[in-house]
């Protein structure tokens, strides 16, 4: 059974190492996981109910949905900004959390990873991810995490996928939430 993987990146930079680890997931993909990079984020206005209306949903928020709606899991890279998930990716979740009891993530595995400069990889965005997907009804799996400490330093001149210890932590990671999503899906 195939199974589409959305990654979401949460950082905007053309040099983003979190994009670098989601361009690594699409690459490292075991057979049957087709891991899709989303691209349009910073297109997407912010949450309003106002906008968020049949027939004048804005055209970039319905080609998230759409997205989101074909996919069987989700993969999000977050770095951290002050202490916290980016805006971007929380805009994300906003939109895909709509409409309320329907949204795109319902009961679909989801798994948070990503990496970051501070010693810990940022983990507090990471958790503050898990959170907000979890309460937008994504079956956040806990136990798949993979933060990634010295970004900067870590990914100087070496892309992720050319690291063979994050290549095999990231690897593992997407084998395990493929696993996951194929079991929803076979549920």
């Amino acid at each position: 059974m195939s199974v589409r993987i959305l990654a979401l990146v949460g950082s905007l930079r053309a040099g983003s190492h979190n994009r670098q680890l989601a361009e690594a997931a699409v690459k490292l993909a075991p057979e049957g996981a087709d891991v899709v990079l989303f691209e349009g984020l910073a297109d997407i206005p912010f949450y309003n109910e106002d906008i968020d209306v049949e027939g004048s949903v804005p055209a970039s928020a319905a080609k998230l949905r759409e997205a989101a709606q074909a996919a069987d899991a989700f993969l999000f890279f977050s770095p951290e900004y002050n202490g916290t998930i980016p805006a971007v990716l929380k805009n994300a979740i906003d939109w895909l959390s709509r409409p309320f009891g329907a949204g795109a993530f319902a009961g679909k595995p989801v798994a948070v990873v990503g990496t970051a400069y501070g010693q810990y990889g940022g983990v507090w965005a990471q958790d503050e991810t898990r959170k907000a997907v979890g309460i937008a009804g994504g079956k956040v799996i806990e136990d798949i995490k993979l933060s990634i400490p010295g970004s900067v330093v870590r990914f100087a001149e070496t892309h992720p996928a050319d690291d063979a210890e994050v290549a095999a932590q990231l690897s593992e990671v997407v084998a395990r939430l493929h696993g996951h999503a194929a079991e929803t899906a076979a549920a």
